[in-house]
């Protein structure tokens, strides 16, 4: 049900601070379960969210194990054709499979994250938008089946409520105010990535269904990328890394400079137009750097800097973290045991993952690096049927870094949505 915040005490299974796709998948697999989740977002939805929209092999398959109907997200376009270009090579076809599911798609954040906000109210949540959080207080790791009220593990004070509940899910963004709260926060802290993108209307038919990224040498290894979307616009944009390359102060002056650069030029087209003005914002990929509980509160998302540090997507581990989070307080026993098993799981797993894509952004940090990558996938068919697969799914990583995850069909499952 939907909630317009009146001033009020609700005691609670789990709240949740934070609507976005961690926020909402904690939500959803949680009411189903059958607890009691408040959720209390300042926003309210649908909201724009800077982001460059695109959804990989693994946060689809998340999305479709959620339930969510592709028809809800009008401007949704699955991909089948990625092009991508070095510094010095031109722009190489990388086809996706076919016939087996969806595995990469675009979608405006605005709908997609009020599609998702729909699904978890549907599934039993209460959500209050436009409600600011106020407090967060902790009064231990107390153990799930403890009696709420004053004693409650954590009390939340947002907009005119005071939720008291026995766990806490804090996927308030990368600038967490949970964290704030608790004197966790990250002074100065401004992310790893920075990126920068603008939406343009009439495109090219290439622009408007098709994949595009360009590794240009002044921006390694940062990239330029188009990305299509269902109403004929596309998501135009490039991103940076903090330290690396352009300065950040340089985003909006470089901005003309990138557009107007024949090979995007071309790719864009002479026709289009922006629809709005540019965004810019910062990108968090540290996960594992950053506390990831903290007694009974779980950091999900960007709270807990989970982004992809080598591409900068954040969407499909912004979700696990979020699943993974409600499913460690849903099967252990108490509070403490879902929060170790919780940062145990993503050591386990995200983080090696993080880990072996920082390497890999060192070698797209340099010119020969990023051309010789994409002249080696793109020398066969079967190299570019799986430079494709590898830049949407984590099965390469898997088989490299968490050997638990192999399984016989990971070089073959199919995509989502089949």
């Amino acid at each position: 049900m939907l909630v317009t915040s009146p001033a009020t005490t609700i005691d609670a299974d789990l709240v949740i601070v934070g609507a976005g796709p961690s926020g909402a998948a904690a939500a959803i697999e949680a009411a189903r379960a059958g607890r009691h989740v408040v959720v209390v977002d300042k926003a309210v939805f649908p909201r724009d969210k800077c982001c460059g929209d695109g959804l990989t092999t693994g946060a689809l398959r998340h999305l479709d194990e959620l339930g969510l109907d592709p028809a809800a997200v009008p401007s949704w376009q699955p991909v089948h054709d990625v092009h991508v270009a070095g510094p010095n090579t031109k722009l190489v076809r990388f086809p996706l499979p076919e016939g087996r599911g969806q595995f990469a798609a675009i979608t405006r954040r605005s709908e997609l994250d009020a599609a998702l906000v729909d699904l978890a109210i549907e599934a039993g949540a209460e959500v209050h938008q436009g409600c600011s959080l106020h407090g967060v207080h902790v009064a231990g790791a107390a153990g799930a089946a403890a009696a709420r009220g004053a004693g409650a593990p954590v009390v939340v004070t947002a907009g005119e409520l005071e939720i008291r509940a026995d766990a806490m899910i804090a996927a308030d963004g990368m600038w967490s105010p949970t964290r704030k709260h608790l004197g966790l926060a990250q002074p100065d802290y401004r992310g790893e990535w920075h990126a920068f993108r603008q939406y343009f209307r009439n495109v090219t038919p290439a622009a408007a269904s098709e994949l595009f990224v360009w590794f240009e040498k002044d921006l390694l290894p940062g990239y330029v990328w188009s990305f299509p979307l269902a109403d004929g616009s596309a998501n135009v944009g490039f991103g940076i890394q903090r330290g690396q390359g352009v300065a950040i102060q340089d985003m909006k002056r470089l901005w003309p400079d990138i557009l107007a650069r024949p090979h995007i030029a071309e790719v864009v087209g002479p026709d289009a137009e922006p629809e709005a003005p540019h965004r810019a914002w910062p990108i968090p990929a540290r996960l594992g750097d950053l506390t990831l509980r903290h007694g009974p509160v779980l950091f999900v998302g960007d709270a807990a800097a989970a982004t992809d540090p080598m591409t900068g997507e954040g969407i499909g581990q912004a979700i696990e973290t979020g699943r993974l989070a409600a499913e460690c307080l849903l099967e252990a026993a108490d509070i403490d045991e879902a929060g170790a098993r919780y940062e145990r799981e993503l050591r386990r797993g995200m983080v090696r993952d993080h880990g072996l894509a920082n390497a890999l952004a060192k070698v797209l940090g340099t010119g020969w690096g990023a051309n010789s990558s994409v002249a080696i996938a793109g020398a066969t068919g079967w190299t570019r049927r799986n430079f494709a697969r590898w830049l949407f799914e984590d099965y390469p990583r898997a088989v490299l870094g968490t050997p638990h995850r192999w399984s016989r069909d990971m070089f073959t499952r199919p995509g989502a949505y089949r």
